[in-house]
């Protein structure tokens, strides 16, 4: 089984990360898609984080089920912050019958020698990349194991989501719908 695994905070998830992880099922060898909630980004703030646990169940409510495309609480098991080397050799060992690779976009392909252990990564996993809006060129875009998609440009961020419910702007077309209705009824991001 080929599994990509999307990392991210999903703080909260969107449309953009839906349409992305559809894409690589459909334009690469990947047979499914793990969407990892990350505990913590060891590289960003953790101010402004919405509960692991709430960030897992709008993932849920945003998959519907699907079949294909999957949620994962590893990280929740793991050692805080999160390192991805960590998560890969746990994974493996979990599931000795699977072969994961990466998604990421082009945005921590650039930082992507901040990572830990990131040559180990670079050496032992395929890693697909999609575009990101206003990224140059990063010194590994030509190794053989990172595969730079046509994924369409995805200009939407949690961070302009999380901004805009906290000045009342309807954002609602931006996620799936059952992940909207649960943000409006527990009045997630409004402070």
């Amino acid at each position: 089984m080929q599994v990509g695994l999307f990392f991210g905070s999903f703080n909260p998830i969107h449309v953009g990360h839906l349409v992305l992880a559809n894409y690589m099922l459909s334009y690469t060898p990947l047979q499914e898609v793990w969407l990892v909630v990350s505990p913590q980004n060891p590289l960003k703030n953790k101010a402004g984080l919405l509960n692991q646990n709430d960030r897992l169940h709008l993932v849920n409510l945003a998959l519907d089920q699907h079949q294909k495309i999957k949620s994962s609480n590893i990280e929740f098991k793991l050692t805080q912050p999160s390192y991805t080397i960590n998560t890969l050799a746990h994974l493996n060992e979990k599931y000795p019958k699977h072969t994961f690779s990466l998604i990421m976009g082009q945005d921590n392909l650039q930082s992507f020698a901040k990572w830990k252990n990131y040559e180990e990564i670079l050496k032992n996993y395929k890693i697909y990349v999609y575009p990101r809006p206003n990224c140059l060129q990063s010194p590994f875009d030509t190794h053989k194991n990172v595969h730079i998609t046509n994924a369409p440009l995805m200009d939407i961020s949690s961070t302009f989501i999380r901004n805009s419910i906290k000045e009342k702007i309807d954002v609602s077309f931006f996620m799936h719908p059952s992940v909207w209705n649960y943000i409006n009824e527990m009045n997630l991001y409004k402070k």
